[in-house]
């Protein structure tokens, strides 16, 4: 039986969550993955009143784990800079890393995994994307005869969860608080409502896919507090739901790279999965799309990911942090690409306001699908849902500025529809 001694470093709720699954169900991991984990050292700036760690050493300075004798260090601690000196320390150091932080990865990536090949030492990280879901190992290891050509899904179990939510009538900020509540979104949930966590995660499933570069450019990132319930009333009326969707795709050998709430189809597989699950789609040649689902929020999902990490350091001599020498890989520009558009308008319920907002889209060439009022709301305003035909996104903008300066007009809230 193989043997590992770690290192943790952290000691909030993804650490303890870790320590317990090991402490609790350290003879299945013996028996199913012919692997001893042994805690030797934690590296925790202050103790944790929910978890006591017994007699195992404490590192009060995080970066004195490094010093013990250990063959892997545990990245527990979250943020950015500090991690990476840290995982930096480790690797020069001749240590494995195994790490959750989806942010160190993405903006740091291509140094990290440089370094450690350098130094013949692994950087293990499934449980930075979609926690305990295995998404990382599949596209390094089971799809590697695949050419993997679209990757979509909801990536943030916070903001699907919140938005599952509004689906069945809630408001957003109860839901929020709900989410907060139950250890799913942080005191200071901007991270994930904002679209950033989601984007990291597309950002490192595209270099792992397409070979973008860690941090890859800049690209489109819209969070969902935007959204209102009622979009959910009147995508429903036309077939749809509302996602929070990161995508990545190889278009004519640009990248296409965007995180943005869309209406999907809600006969779909993603517009089913409720709660604080993950899905993604992966689009391939040899196996056509594949469906993969999993709890992307909790303490014990990402101890489930990061004890995968560890099972397979120990069996395996794959190397998934290697060199990355990666070839060029442009982005495509977001402002070129086309989408429908679903559009709420709140109106006056006056003579010839439809005609005023319909002439808007004809002065951009922007064709109409379908176009309702709807019921009156307070103060003879109506509300007015349309979706377009495809156009190009750098009138978007523009488009919502013409319609908002219709004296006729107070608001304008608009998403995008994924149709394929």
């Amino acid at each position: 039986m193989k043997k590992l001694k770690i290192g943790i470093c952290g000691w909030g709720n993804v650490a303890t969550g870790l320590f317990n699954t090991i402490k609790n169900n350290n003879d299945k991991i013996r028996l199913n993955g012919n692997l001893d984990i042994e805690i030797v050292v934690i590296g925790a700036r202050r103790d944790n009143p929910k978890c006591n760690p017994g007699d195992i050493k404490i590192e009060r300075d995080i970066f004195d784990v490094i010093d013990n004798e250990i063959d892997v260090v545990v990245e527990l601690i979250g943020g950015v800079e500090v991690a990476r000196d840290l995982i930096l320390k480790a690797i020069k150091n001749k240590k494995h890393v195994v790490t959750a932080n989806k942010a160190v990865i993405f903006h740091h990536g291509d140094e990290i995994f440089n370094e450690a090949s350098a130094n013949g030492v692994k950087v293990l990280f499934e449980s930075s994307v979609c926690a305990g879901t295995p998404i990382i190992k599949l596209l390094t290891e089971e799809l590697s005869a695949n050419n993997v050509t679209k990757i979509a899904g909801m990536l943030n179990g916070t903001s699907n969860f919140i938005l599952s939510n509004m689906e069945e009538g809630a408001d957003f900020k109860p839901i929020l608080e709900l989410a907060q509540k139950e250890g799913y979104a942080e005191p200071d949930p901007t991270f994930d409502i904002e679209g950033m966590d989601a984007a990291h995660k597309i950002g490192i499933l595209s270099s792992l896919a397409f070979g973008t570069p860690l941090p890859p450019g800049d690209f489109y990132v819209e969070g969902i507090s935007k959204i209102e319930k009622i979009d959910f009333k009147y995508a429903k009326e036309m077939g749809y739901t509302v996602k929070h969707l990161a995508v990545c795709k190889n278009n004519e050998d640009k990248i296409e790279l965007r995180a943005h709430p869309v209406l999907i189809k809600d006969n779909s597989y993603l517009a089913n999965l409720k709660s604080v699950r993950n899905g993604i789609e992966v689009e391939t040649d040899l196996l056509g799309t594949l469906h993969i689902a999993g709890s992307g929020a909790g303490q014990e999902s990402t101890a489930s990911g990061v004890v995968s990490d560890l099972v397979h350091l120990a069996n395996s001599n794959i190397n998934i942090s290697k060199s990355t020498k990666k070839n060029k890989c442009d982005l495509i520009d977001f402002l070129s690409l086309s989408f429908q558009y679903y559009f709420y308008i709140k109106a006056e319920d006056i003579p010839g306001v439809m005609a005023s907002i319909t002439s808007m889209f004809a002065e951009k060439g922007v064709g109409i699908e379908s176009i309702v009022q709807k019921e009156d709301l307070k103060e003879n305003m109506v509300p007015i849902v349309l979706i377009t035909d495809p156009f190009i996104e750098s009138d978007h903008k523009d488009l919502v500025t013409n319609i908002l300066n219709l004296d006729s007009v107070n608001e304008v809230r608009s998403i995008r529809i994924e149709t394929d």
